[in-house]
């Protein structure tokens, strides 16, 4: 039986009695946010609306996004990566599971010195992909121009964050790379693999 969303107790500031609010809403409160499904415009849009609202009510609190994402749509993960660039608080990344694809690309763009993956995490890194099957010949060339500068756009950020030179990481655009967590760290996708002591950091 499907027991749907657990609902915890929460006292607002300023409230006698605590209300039952569902476990996301109370830990989006401590700034922990999750991107555990496919990457589209809905999810890129709420976390968008979360860091922007969240960074009103207290700039000087760190957001901690923990991942677990096959990856998605390329427009809306370089919205939400540009957004945790824009907010004031460091945002931390963590991987559990698996970042792939868009995935990574958010896992990457958490701040430097703050992107943490699990230890038996899995990330994927490639390049954008496009419905050329979809469209008519003229539409064809300018998708093949735009997706062009959509791969230069995510392999600069890539190379900026990794600290790897730029024929590195577009050997490795080239195809599906599936690295582990210390894999990973290596490759500067993550700054550290997580441990039992982790917890300390939320």
């Amino acid at each position: 039986m499907p027991i749907g969303v657990p609902k915890v107790p929460f006292r607002s500031p300023g409230e006698e009695d605590a209300a039952w609010v569902d476990i996301y809403n109370r830990l989006h409160r401590e700034r922990l946010l999750f991107l555990g499904q496919e990457l589209d415009s809905e999810i890129s849009n709420q976390l968008v609306g979360l860091m922007v609202y969240l960074s009103i009510e207290d700039k000087t609190r760190d957001f901690f996004l923990f991942i677990n994402s096959p990856g998605g749509w390329v427009i809306p993960g370089i919205g939400l990566y540009d957004t945790m660039q824009f907010v004031p608080p460091d945002v931390h990344t963590i991987c559990m599971g698996l970042a792939a694809s868009m995935g990574s690309f958010i896992l990457v763009g958490g701040e430097i010195t703050k992107r943490i993956a699990f230890p038996h995490a899995r990330v994927m890194i490639h390049q954008p992909a496009s419905s050329f099957y979809e469209a008519q010949a003229g539409e064809f060339v300018l998708e093949a121009e735009e997706l062009l500068k959509l791969r230069e756009t995510l392999t600069r950020v890539y190379v900026q964050r990794t600290g790897k030179p730029l024929w590195v990481v577009s050997e490795d655009m080239e195809r599906d790379v599936f690295l582990s967590a210390t894999e990973a760290q290596a490759h500067g996708i993550v700054d550290l693999v997580g441990d039992e002591n982790m917890g300390d950091l939320v």
